[in-house]
């Protein structure tokens, strides 16, 4: 049975399987001592899961069922869930049990999702390379004996899902953190518009970029997911490829490229073309202007290091030392460097939705490279190693991070033939544009797996 949303929901329905029997597989996968599942879920499955499962059958049995009824859902380790521990991947925030869920984890919880666990994650999500030097680095699951980095900063989601752990998994996307791990492990992730969904319960990185989106094995999952979380319906049916107006960026965006993504990119464009799309060629102005909002580290570090000065002046040494010199950018900023990078930014939002006006989405590499190995960027101890680890952390960055600055909706689909190291391929939508922006992505990753058949 393939391992998505729907899937599970027909078996519930059917009675071919129930919530404690899809929880107990997901379990089998995570106790397995050959598998990710310690380093997936570092503080082990949720104790709360096996109740929220037969609750569910219960329910089901009386003929109630919400729309995410029985389904297991990963929780990355940033959002509050009732008694559970928030440590946003670190070690210097507080072991004190959250007393609510934050808004998308209740609505997640109300709809009738069963949460298996909380996901290891890059440090306070400030990095998109996925390394965590405190509860351990979750193996890349494509040639994993290699050991190759599962992009972050929602490093445990993407695997959860890609080893068949949980369903769908829960993440937060503030310069792709989304969308880089579920490239380089080959499902979907999905980053909505920043608006969409309510921020509250969750660790901030970047109040001015946080997201709250989801990664699964589907568009179709993605959009399920995302309309619980977000209040709304899913899309009533995929859109149609024929006459689609798909802009094709260039420049910076391809810089750094390696073969495979370039190969495999151009191949996906290709079949897009012959399903009907009108690819055309594209330089946006206003993406040529996003490095101005990157003084001192830009609005993330400032918002980053506002949340954290207390914590940094009493536990810097129980920091990853990347994190904090991330956040350490911060330090020459003033506030008037602060307001003008904000006004700055609201003026290149209003200039990218008109250059976005004429496309009915963009299309362009999630990120430019393959999965690199773990044990050639994790070492703390060697000065290499630390500039290689910043230069594949700012090009793994790079373009997702662009739907982030300009506030808009963005979506990274498989593209890679199956055997193949993943490759995924981004689109973007307008602000508030999300219905639409998945409703396209189910064509698009139709089209693709219909020619890898």
């Amino acid at each position: 049975m393939e391992a998505t949303v729907a899937a599970a929901k027909r078996q519930l329905a059917d009675g071919s399987a129930n919530a404690l029997s899809l929880l107990a597989s997901c379990v089998e996968r995570i106790c397995n001592p050959g598998g990710e599942g310690a380093r997936v879920f570092p503080h082990g499955v949720s104790m709360a899961a096996r109740k929220q499962a037969q609750a569910s059958d219960m329910l089901r049995e009386q003929g109630v069922a919400g729309a995410l009824a029985g389904v297991p859902v990963s929780v990355k380790d940033l959002f509050d869930v009732q008694g559970d521990v928030t440590r946003a991947g670190a070690k210097v925030l507080p072991e004190r049990a959250a007393s609510a869920d934050a808004p998308a984890i209740a609505r997640l919880r109300a709809a009738g999702a069963v949460f298996v666990g909380r996901t290891n994650m890059t440090e306070f999500a400030y990095s998109g390379v996925g390394i965590n030097p405190h509860y351990g680095t979750p193996r890349n699951p494509f040639a994993r004996q290699a050991g190759r980095i599962p992009g972050g900063s929602s490093s445990g989601a993407a695997v959860s899902v890609r080893d068949g752990m949980a369903l769908a998994a829960i993440g937060s996307d503030t310069g792709g953190s989304c969308r880089i791990p579920a490239a380089l492990c080959g499902i979907v992730g999905f980053k909505p518009t920043a608006s969409r969904v309510p921020l509250q319960g969750a660790v901030p990185l970047s109040p001015s970029y946080d997201s709250v989106g989801c990664l699964a094995n589907s568009v179709a999952c993605c959009a399920a997911v995302d309309a619980v979380m977000a209040g709304e319906a899913p899309p009533a049916a995929p859109a149609s490829l024929a006459g689609l107006r798909l802009a094709v960026p260039g420049g910076m965006v391809l810089d750094g490229i390696d073969y495979t993504v370039a190969q495999t990119f151009s191949d996906a464009l290709r079949r897009l073309s012959a399903a009907g799309a009108l690819l055309q060629d594209v330089d946006f102005d206003s993406w040529g202007q996003l490095g101005e909002l990157g003084h001192g580290g830009g609005l993330v570090a400032a918002e980053a290091s506002a949340w954290h000065g207390k914590l940094m002046a009493a536990y810097a040494d129980r920091y990853d030392p990347r994190v904090l010199s991330r956040i350490r950018l911060a330090d020459g900023q003033l506030a008037a460097d602060y307001l003008r990078m904000r006004e700055r930014r609201a003026a290149l939002c209003r200039q990218a939705d008109a250059e976005l006006a004429g496309f009915d989405a963009v299309v362009l590499p999630t990120v430019p490279i393959v999965a690199p190995l773990i044990a050639d960027l994790a070492d703390l101890d060697d000065l290499d190693n630390d500039d290689a680890f910043f230069a594949t952390n700012r090009l793994l960055l790079r373009n997702p991070a662009i739907a982030n600055m300009l506030d808009l909706c963005a979506l990274s689909v498989p593209c890679h033939r199956p055997g193949e190291a993943p490759v995924g391929l981004m689109l973007f939508g307008r602000h508030g544009a999300d219905r639409r922006l998945l409703a396209i992505g189910m064509s698009v990753e139709a089209a693709l797996r219909q020619a890898h058949r």
